[in-house]
């Protein structure tokens, strides 16, 4: 028994309203977008500075109980010579842990290291990474030095020039 939807009727559905169709209700073509929140640079920030920042940084007892989960990301990394932006975030995020970065609490997109030499934070923005080598870590910078690199750059040459300080 085959029936077309003009042979229905409101009988065959008790709980619906005639008088209410999809013609008849009045939808939004476009749905309203839901809020972007852009990362700046630390330099454009008005929120607490970075260095006061809670880390995300596992204590060496905690993570001699289990193995780190991104392992698995870390073993999914596309190759070095491939642009930054042909990596998935949270391959990007195991990455930079492997670097020894560790992740703002409460900025997501804000990282920070300290070396034996410079101590830096780095920020993952919409279009670039970001990272400011602190005038307050060891070494001896005049101010705050901040460098730009594209997320077409290869991830290794992203490495090379982030690690190789100020």
């Amino acid at each position: 028994m085959s029936m077309s939807m003009s042979t229905l009727s409101s009988s065959t559905f008790p709980n619906t309203n005639p008088s209410l169709s999809l013609s008849s209700q009045k939808l939004p073509l476009f749905p309203k977008p839901l809020p972007l929140r852009l990362t700046h640079p630390p330099s454009f920030s008005l929120r607490t500075p970075p260095f006061l920042a809670p880390l995300l940084c596992k204590s060496p007892e905690v993570e001699a109980e289990a193995p780190p989960p991104e392992d698995e990301w870390l073993q999914k990394l596309p190759e070095k010579s491939r642009p930054l932006y042909s990596h998935s975030l949270p391959c990007i995020e195991a990455w930079l842990r492997s670097l020894g970065f560790c992740q703002s609490k409460e900025d997501r997109a804000l990282w920070m290291v300290h070396k034996p030499d410079w101590h830096a934070h780095l920020s993952l923005d919409v279009t670039d990474l970001y990272i400011r080598y602190l005038k307050s870590g060891p070494g001896n910078l005049e101010k705050d030095v901040e460098r730009r690199f594209s997320y077409a750059l290869s991830r290794e040459d992203i490495e090379n020039a982030v690690l190789g300080g100020p």
